[in-house]
């Protein structure tokens, strides 16, 4: 059943912050699974506990009963609703009746339609008792993005921009924000399964659009170019490593040489019909991202990208950088419209300043 208003007790509470600490640790090292803290307790002790492991399995509460060889009566705590379907792996539904465990408490339910709703009548069913609703204010922030890829069956998406004091930007890859700021910049491609940007982007600066922060290399995301006809240039540093790293290209072109020589250079090619001849679709590009597993998305381009993206009202989130440079370089590219555009599409923002120095950070959610 689950309850309206708060009557678990103090030590259900505890157990299940715990749970929520571990998940939240674990946060983004799980692939397209949720992050999922699981702890079990017999007679107010703990005897195990787990999170979902890296890439997504097993889930938490397979790893968290199996540690434990004495699993029968114990009460199991989630921060997500255990589940019910048969997947890659089977349901953790038949891990906890097959454990005999004798009660279950979980935060919120599962937004995914394989699970949603249906373990209390399973697990009713073997008579174990299970309540949902333990700390479930606390677990918002952890499976926000989650519940919204589930629900919408589309990407999560987070625009970032960098810009001087003045709101401008550079015609080339000199950096505007200090050292601080680019490790947050890294952090959040960390956070993503992919990122998006331009040819533009790709042959003005020469990016690389990998994650640089210590241990987190191989956490680099997937790298997503929308370049309608085939004008990035070969020698640039994505297309020389391709090989080496995930690269995406949508396109409309017919320009047979440049596809081959793309292809050879290991590059996956996306065919994209142009609407009315224009330009590509920016929803469906974004829904074929969804499809290819790419559920966490950050967009890193330039002015006129990100402002596509703000007009389609695609963008969950939102980070803009502010340097305390002031750039009036006449290659300079002024951004003060588009600001002016995420203000007023986000209804809530707040500043982020610990560690950066002379440099901001706002957050528009």
């Amino acid at each position: 059943m689950s309850l309206k208003k708060d009557n678990f007790k103090s030590l259900d509470k505890k157990i299940m912050n715990f749970a929520i600490n571990l998940a939240e640790n674990n946060k983004y090292l799980t692939g397209t699974n949720p992050s999922v803290g699981c702890v079990i307790v017999k007679n107010k002790k703990i005897l195990s506990f787990a999170t979902t492991n890296n890439g997504g399995r097993p889930h938490a509460e397979n790893i968290a009963l199996g540690k434990n060889r004495f699993n029968k009566g114990t009460t199991l705590y989630s921060t997500l609703e255990p589940c019910s379907h048969h997947g890659k792996t089977p349901p953790c539904t038949n891990t906890i009746i097959k454990n005999k465990v004798k009660k279950v408490y979980y935060s919120i339910e599962d937004k995914d339609f394989r699970t949603f709703n249906k373990t209390k009548k399973i697990l009713k069913s073997k008579n174990i008792i299970s309540k949902s609703g333990l700390q479930k204010n606390k677990v918002y922030n952890l499976y926000k993005e989650y519940n919204y890829i589930r629900s919408k069956k589309a990407p999560y998406i987070i625009g970032k921009i960098a810009s001087s004091s003045n709101l401008n930007i550079l015609k080339n890859n000199s950096p505007i924000t200090n050292e601080h700021s680019r490790k947050v910049s890294h952090l959040l491609r960390f956070q993503n399964h992919a990122i998006l940007t331009s040819y533009k982007t790709v042959n003005t600066d020469n990016p690389k659009l990998n994650c640089r922060l210590n241990g987190l290399e191989k956490y680099s995301p997937t790298v997503v170019v929308i370049d309608k006809n085939l004008k990035v240039k070969v020698n640039s540093f994505l297309i020389k490593n391709s090989k080496k790293s995930k690269l995406i290209i949508f396109h409309c072109s017919k320009n047979i040489s440049k596809i081959r020589l793309l292809k050879n250079k290991g590059v996956k090619l996306i065919f994209q019909k142009a609407e009315n001849n224009l330009d590509l679709n920016l929803k469906t590009i974004t829904q074929k991202i969804y499809k290819l597993g790419l559920h966490r998305l950050l967009v890193e381009s330039g002015n006129e990208l990100l402002t596509n993206f703000l007009k389609e009202n695609l963008l969950n989130e939102f980070y803009f950088f502010k340097s305390d440079k002031i750039i009036l370089n006449r290659h300079k590219i002024n951004i003060s419209s588009l600001v002016k555009m995420i203000n007023k599409n986000y209804k809530n923002k707040k500043k982020i300043n610990t560690y950066l120095g002379n440099d901001t950070l706002t957050h528009y959610y």
